[in-house]
């Protein structure tokens, strides 16, 4: 709309506006404002909450039954050193050919078992008979030579003895003779090597064993030493097995062992052990542990996996706790302790374990007599408080489970100790 210069539009007032309208924005301002302290007060609460979590988490109590503890203590653990590794058997060798020829003939294959000295595969000797006979005739024509010289050497020795040749002129054919004797040796040397490369055409068999892997077949050509048949002889088989180096002292060679094999169950095989390295590996600060067990039925195969527990010399007792109580985070061995009725994370040296005790050696990190929490529940944090159950309180407890535990790790030690 246009307006002349100098003019102003007519702009109602707000005395003018309609009394409901003005009511309702009263009431909408009034909303907004309440919504909004309303959602500050919420989040101020959520906050507050947030901040008290961690303090609240450290205010909770743990309440444990005395069965629920465990009190490091000296106790005979037996020694045992855990051993595992993979078997393979202690005879075994890669056969390689020892001469350049074709494959003719193979005599045996994977699983077949072979007789020592048996053929196991045939070279083609057309090449090789070829050159024996070349060598041989290259004897006979030595020997021909050699008989020319020797009579020759004969008849001039005579004419020496009655002066009718010069010393030099014998030493000449004297001389013609020994280097036909020469020549005869080293061509006899040569028909050998001859003889003994036709010889080798026929790879044969180191051992008696049995065929694990044939790497040729028929046609081929083999060069020396190009591998051709892996035997093995799996009548006795060996571990290999690192152990630390702080468990070697309790090691002996002839002590004896007990396997179990992956693939037999609960089968148990006997062995001893057989070497010990005499230096340790840079890396892991192990020493090499060889053991060695009989295989009469050759049921083990090489490559099988096997465990078992050497018993080693014991070192009397010494400290431990039960294995449940001993947790593990980032590489780090820790127990929680119940210190001024709190609960408290200590950083511990674990060394030898016995699984069948359930019991682990304690070198570092708690001093004799301090309560370890022998059970796992989660959540628990260092700081909390913790509340340990009177024998009264247990008595009126409405379940037996920690009398139960506490039963349990007693137990142990008394059997452990005994």
């Amino acid at each position: 709309m246009f307006f002349p210069k100098g003019s102003t539009p007519d702009v109602p007032s707000t005395s003018s506006i309609h009394p409901r309208k003005s009511i309702l924005i009263r009431a909408g301002v009034g909303l907004l404002a309440v919504a909004l302290v309303g959602g500050s007060l919420i989040a101020w609460r959520v906050s507050a909450a947030k901040k008290d979590a961690p303090k609240e988490e450290l205010e909770k109590t743990y309440e444990f039954a005395k069965g629920d503890l465990a009190v490091l203590a000296p106790v005979e653990l037996g020694h045992v050193v855990p051993i595992s590794g993979t078997l393979k058997p202690v005879i075994q060798a890669v056969v390689k050919s020892k001469v350049a020829a074709e494959v003719a003939k193979i005599h045996a294959q994977e699983g077949e078992r072979v007789a020592a000295g048996q053929v196991l595969i045939s070279l083609d000797t057309a090449d090789l008979r070829a050159r024996y006979d070349a060598q041989m005739a290259s004897v006979a024509e030595m020997k021909a030579r050699l008989d020319l010289a020797g009579k020759n050497e004969a008849n001039n020795r005579q004419l020496l003895q009655k002066n009718f040749i010069s010393q030099n002129a014998f030493d000449a054919v004297s001389n013609s003779a020994e280097v036909a004797r020469a020549n005869l040796k080293s061509a006899e040397a040569q028909a050998a090597i001859s003889q003994r490369a036709l010889n080798d055409a026929a790879i044969r068999a180191p051992f008696n064993g049995i065929i694990a892997k044939r790497m040729v077949n028929v046609g081929e050509k083999v060069s020396p030493d190009m591998s051709v048949v892996h035997v093995v002889d799996l009548s006795r088989m060996e571990l290999e097995a690192g152990v630390p180096v702080s468990e070697i002292p309790g090691i002996k060679i002839g002590q004896e062992i007990s396997f179990t094999v992956d693939g037999f169950s609960d089968r148990q095989f006997k062995g001893k052990v057989e070497r010990i390295n005499p230096s340790a590996e840079a890396g892991s600060r192990s020493i090499s542990v060889f053991l060695s067990l009989a295989n009469p039925e050759q049921a083990l195969k090489g490559g099988m996996f096997a465990t078992g527990k050497l018993a080693a010399q014991s070192r009397g007792a010494v400290n431990a706790i039960p294995l449940v109580a001993l947790r593990e985070e980032g590489g780090q061995s820790y127990v929680f302790v119940i210190e001024h009725a709190k609960i408290a994370r200590k950083p511990v040296s674990a060394a030898t374990r016995n699984i069948d005790l359930g019991m682990v050696e304690i070198r570092d990190g708690l001093t004799a007599g301090a309560q370890v929490i022998a059970v796992k529940m989660e959540g628990l944090k260092a700081g909390a408080k913790a509340i340990v159950k009177t024998e009264a309180t247990e008595v009126g407890s409405s379940t037996s489970a920690p009398a139960a535990k506490m039963n349990k790790w007693e137990l142990l030690k008394t059997v452990a100790s005994g």
